[in-house]
Formats: C-alpha cells, sequence, structure tokens
C-alpha cells in the first residue's frame, strides 16, 4: 500500500448561533460570530502546512436553519484555496445542511467530490506528489433534515481493491443521548462493514471509539457553548504501508469555552471568595494567552460563604464587574488572553454535619438516607426522577426532553433537591431566602433548578 496523509474533520457550523449570544455586548458577539470562520482559516492552514494529500468533511458545514449566505461564501473560499494547494476535498452533507436546503446554486469546484444521498457513492483519492491512487472514499448525505433509518448497512465495500477504504458517515453510533439519533447504528455495524477508517460526524465531542479500524469522531471544528469544552479541532491521519493509520489531533477552536470549580470550603467570607474567582480568571489568562476563552465557574462545597452567595446581588455584582473589565479589552481590541465569564453555576451549601443529619430519625434524614440511595442505585435514581417529574410528563415536548436527559443530569437534579432541603429545613436564617434561579436563559442546557442557578449570557 502507497503511505499518505488526510485531514479529517467535521461539524463546522459555520456562522451559527452562539447559546446567550444576543445578550453578549457587542464586541465580544461579533468576536464570537468570527470564531467559526477563523477555526475554518486554522483547518485549511494546517492542512497546508502538513501537506495532506487530500480533506474529508464529515458533515454539517454550516446551519441551513440560519441560511448564511457568508458561511457559505466564506466555505467556497476555503475550498478553493485547498484546490490551489492541490488538496482535494470529499464531503458529505448531514442534518444541519441537508441537500434538499437551501445554498448556493454554484457547483463544486473540480477537486470537490460531494456525495449525494440516494446511497453510498465512490471516489478516487490521490496523492499529491505524484497522482497515485491511494484510498476509495465513500460517503452519503442527508436528502433530508431526518434521516432516522440505519444508513450504515448500505455501505458495502468491494472485495479485490489493495486500496486502503475510507467511509464518510455523519449518524448516531451507540445511541448517544446528547444528540438526536439520526442515521442510528452501532460499533458492531461499523466494523462489519470491512472499511479501513470510518470518519463520522454529527457527534461534537472527540473521540475515538474504536481502534481497528479506526471509528473516529474528530468533533466540531469550534466550541459554541459551556457543553462544548476543552479542545476543539481536527484529525491529520497518516496511512503507512501496511495500511495502519496514525492520528494526531490538530486544535483549530480560536474561542476556548472551559467549566471551572471553585470549592468555598475554607473562605472566610464574601472578599476571600471574589479573589478566589479572580485568581481563577488569571490562571485561565495565563494558559492559553493566545486565544479568547469563556468560563463558567461551578461554585461547590459548604462554608459561611453560601449565605452571601444564597443572598440577591453578591454574585451578579462580581459577573457585572468581571465583565466589564474584559469588555474594555475587547474594546481595545484585546483578544488575546480575554477571559468572558459566561456565568456561575451554584452548588454550594450551608456548613453542616450532614453525617449527623443522615442518622438522624426525621423527615431530612430520611430524605437525605433516600437521595443517597438514589446515588447509588440507578434504579431508585430513575424510580425518583420519575415520581417527582410525572406531573410534567402530560406535555409531549417536556416529556421527551426528560426522556432524553442523561444520568448525570438526572444526579444533578437529585443532588441539588437534597440541597435545598438541607437549606430550607437545617436552619437557614429567616432573613434569607433559598436562591431561585437566576438570570440566564438556559439553551445550552445547564441545569438552573433551585440550589444549581447559573448566571450570565
Amino acid at each position: 500500500m502507497i503511505p499518505f496523509r488526510f485531514l479529517h474533520a467535521a461539524d463546522l457550523h459555520l456562522d451559527s448561533r452562539f447559546a446567550g449570544l444576543a445578550q453578549l455586548p457587542q464586541a465580544i458577539r461579533s468576536y464570537l460570530r468570527e470564531s467559526t470562520f477563523a477555526a475554518l482559516e486554522r483547518l485549511v492552514g494546517a492542512a497546508i502546512e502538513a501537506q495532506v494529500d487530500f480533506v474529508v468533511i464529515s458533515g454539517d458545514v454550516y446551519d441551513i436553519s440560519d441560511a448564511s449566505l457568508q458561511g457559505q461564501l466564506r466555505f467556497q473560499e476555503a475550498l478553493l484555496e485547498l484546490g490551489r494547494h492541490g488538496i482535494a476535498v470529499f464531503l458529505i452533507h448531514g442534518n444541519h445542511d441537508p441537500l434538499d436546503g437551501p445554498r448556493l446554486s454554484a457547483a463544486p469546484p473540480e477537486h470537490v467530490t460531494v456525495f449525494g444521498g440516494g446511497e453510498p457513492g465512490q471516489a478516487i483519492a490521490r496523492r499529491r506528489s505524484d497522482g497515485r491512487e491511494v484510498a476509495v472514499v465513500s460517503g452519503i448525505s442527508y436528502p433530508t433534515a431526518q434521516v432516522t433509518e440505519n444508513t450504515s448497512l448500505q455501505f458495502s465495500r468491494k472485495p479485490g481493491s489493495g486500496l486502503f477504504h475510507i467511509a464518510l458517515l455523519h449518524g448516531n453510533v451507540d445511541g448517544d443521548l446528547q444528540h438526536e439519533t439520526y442515521s442510528p447504528c452501532s460499533r458492531k455495524d461499523l466494523i462489519g462493514r470491512g472499511y479501513d477508517y470510518w470518519a463520522l460526524g454529527h457527534i461534537h465531542k472527540r473521540s475515538i471509539l474504536h481502534e481497528q479500524p479506526p471509528i473516529v469522531y474528530p468533533g466540531n471544528i469550534q466550541g459554541r457553548s459551556v457543553k462544548e469544552t476543552g479542545p476543539k479541532g481536527c484529525y491529520i491521519v497518516d496511512v503507512n504501508a501496511e495500511g495502519q493509520a496514525a492520528l494526531h489531533f490538530h486544535e483549530l477552536d480560536a474561542v476556548r469555552w472551559h467549566v471551572r470549580e471553585i470549592s468555598i470550603k475554607g473562605l472566610a467570607d464574601e472578599a476571600q471568595w471574589a479573589r478566589a474567582v479572580e485568581l481563577a480568571v488569571e490562571e485561565i489568562r495565563d494558559e492559553l494567552p493566545g486565544q479568547m476563552s469563556v468560563v463558567r465557574f461551578r461554585l461547590t462545597g459548604r462554608g459561611p460563604v453560601h449565605k452571601v452567595l444564597a443572598e440577591k446581588g453578591a454574585a451578579e455584582d462580581l459577573l457585572a464587574e468581571l465583565q466589564r473589565r474584559e469588555v474594555l479589552r475587547a474594546e481595545r481590541n484585546e483578544y488575546a488572553g480575554l477571559v468572558w465569564t459566561e456565568g456561575f453555576a451554584l452548588e454550594t451549601g450551608l456548613a453542616i454535619d450532614r453525617e449527623r443529619l443522615v442518622q438522624e430519625d426525621s423527615f431530612l434524614g430520611e430524605m437525605l438516607r433516600l437521595a443517597g440511595k438514589g446515588e447509588q442505585s440507578q434504579a431508585v435514581l430513575e424510580e425518583l426522577v420519575d415520581s417527582a417529574l410525572r406531573p410534567l410528563m402530560e406535555n409531549r415536548e417536556l416529556r421527551r426532553l426528560l426522556a432524553s436527559a442523561p444520568q448525570e443530569e438526572k444526579l444533578s437534579w437529585l443532588r441539588s433537591a437534597a440541597e435545598l432541603g438541607i437549606t430550607l429545613l437545617a436552619g437557614m436564617d429567616e432573613n434569607t431566602e433559598a436562591m431561585p434561579p437566576i438570570g440566564s436563559d438556559n439553551r445550552d442546557g445547564g441545569n438552573s433548578g433551585q440550589g444549581q442557578s447559573s448566571m450570565g449570557m
């Protein structure tokens, strides 16, 4: 087999909306909206610098719901730039950019192969240096926004070819509940089709589901909410003469999203808490001095500062001050090292002897024992959640959303309910109310029940 190199990317979502974007200052909002294009430019630069032979893109180049002409034009520019360097592109369309959606009517450049939606198509990939055939690339696009059948079963590797076989699929492998179950399939389905590399798209979290053959989600190239934390980018894949693929992750994101925990344990007062938050902001700035960061702080632990946080005003005031400082940076065009505090998730509690309360023969003790069982047993957790949320199940949309909630989120609800019970029943001052949900919309899917609130965008 002839050695070669290719780049695998997916879920570009060019010019798509960011969660909570509407409430941001103009300078920050504009930079965030440009970040998907900046990541695309870095993708092109990475392909050129690494001298890849071709690029595969596994769907959701942009969001048809936003119908951004700018996104389509910028993508065309990127394709042309790759073509000028002799880099071929093979791509499919996903659920956010299906074939029947509105788009530019211009035919793709000659070096770009766009696979159709009827059945998996095939194309030959060649090495840039000498034009020799190195791989067979197969792919299938979404004809419409919702593809619910297992399209992986339509793929079939033709026997007799000594080339490396790559399959492009936009779908949900093994039922990831965080994403729509479009083109659902299993790892077993993919392994059994005989391909050498599965270039997946749709799931925004980077993961290698299987080593041989590689079944790979590169994730999206730019995080767009607090649900999409950590480095975002693409894989550069080297295939050797034995047909073994070596994957190297390449960061592309212009804005990095974070969730950081700050414990109030040991903090004596509001001033110490504010200083701890400010130090955490500076730590992020030092870690990533060359790019903008967006952070949500999880405030955890027990101590006297909880009372300050539970009273309206303290957290909002610090948030406003942190954001004011970063707006001044943005107005000076100092986006490198800018750290935008998106909000606080409040998960703190009073300083109590929880173990003593658990042993009490009281309503609170029984509640905490039951909550503890729910944390230890998935069956008990499901029973508690189902019982508590039964009145909401009459609404079809709420029923669908609640059914798709992952176990970790249900555990978070349980812990928040237990914390609220402690706050209400274990002696909070008469003048201090249990804190209700504060501030932001929760379109990013964050928890916002009482006792656990987020403030910010």
